[in-house]
């Protein structure tokens, strides 16, 4: 038999376990791109339009970085900052005084919805120049499928598709402050004279068996459970992108299953090919 049959044969089952292995993610909506060939390792129901819930505080943080602010600046939690609309828990009392780098933390690290409200009101020109910018960066990030009307992802009119999320993903990677920080287990934030232990809502982050590059969970009821993740696996960097998730067990399982997925995928390329060339 040819080398071109044996190719042939190598993509065709390739592209078989691809779809077998995102059928049996749970996730509603889920993608796996590799960030070293920009190729769509793994795709379902990747470009359907859903909520994103906190999945948002990566565009917040993005367009507060190229503000250029001072982070040492001192921003104090107002009335105006707290959840009027799922009456979401705060690890932040009104009246609170920290720096801009410390209110960056809590709204990426642990998801505070009144710190990533804050970033926004404090953004020069307040919210609705804020509001302004990140339709400017979603236009420049090409996120066609993507709206955002509110900086922490409470409104269920905040929409995107799994594959846009990954290209804002990748965008966010590239600011080390929003990779350093969504890396982070866990960061000691002095608050009202204590000490406060701030955690990573992703408790992949620092994990066994696992490198987090970037990372972001969200949760509503509209957007179900949600996750961005970028990895390096078998060393390879991929993003990838879980949508509504029955529950934080569910997303964490795909989680697994896909870095599982991404051990395996290069062995069989690697044998096909040698096998193809013999």
């Amino acid at each position: 038999m040819t080398s071109k049959f044996f190719i042939a044969i190598a993509i065709s089952l390739f592209f078989t376990l691809d779809f077998c292995q995102a059928a049996t993610l749970r996730s509603e909506h889920a993608i796996v791109v590799s960030d070293d060939t920009g190729q769509v390792l793994l795709s379902k129901g990747a470009d359907a339009i859903v909520p994103i819930a906190s999945l948002t505080k990566l565009m917040t943080a993005m367009v507060v970085l190229d503000s250029k602010p001072d982070m040492d600046a001192a921003i104090s939690i107002q009335a105006s900052d707290v959840d009027l609309l799922k009456h979401s828990k705060s690890h932040v009392p009104v009246g609170t005084t920290l720096r801009r780098k410390e209110i960056f933390e809590l709204a990426l690290m642990s998801s505070d919805n009144r710190a990533a409200a804050a970033l926004a009101r404090t953004y020069p020109g307040s919210t609705v120049a804020f509001l302004q910018a990140v339709q400017v960066k979603i236009k420049a990030l090409g996120l066609k499928e993507t709206t955002i009307k509110e900086p922490t992802g409470l409104s269920p009119e905040n929409t995107s598709s799994a594959a846009d999320l990954a290209k804002m993903a990748q965008a966010a990677a590239r600011y080390p402050q929003i990779a350093s920080i969504t890396t982070d287990k866990s960061e000691v934030i002095r608050m009202n004279g204590r000490s406060f232990t701030v955690h990573n809502t992703n408790s992949l982050v620092g994990a066994t068996g696992w490198d987090v590059l970037l990372s972001k969970t969200g949760f509503t009821n509209e957007a179900g459970h949600c996750l961005i993740m970028r990895v390096k696996q078998a060393g390879s960097h991929a993003t990838l992108v879980l949508l509504n998730a029955g529950a934080n067990a569910v997303r964490l399982r795909d989680a697994l299953q896909i870095r599982q997925y991404l051990t395996r995928l290069r062995a069989p390329m690697v044998q096909s090919r040698q096998v193809a060339f013999r």
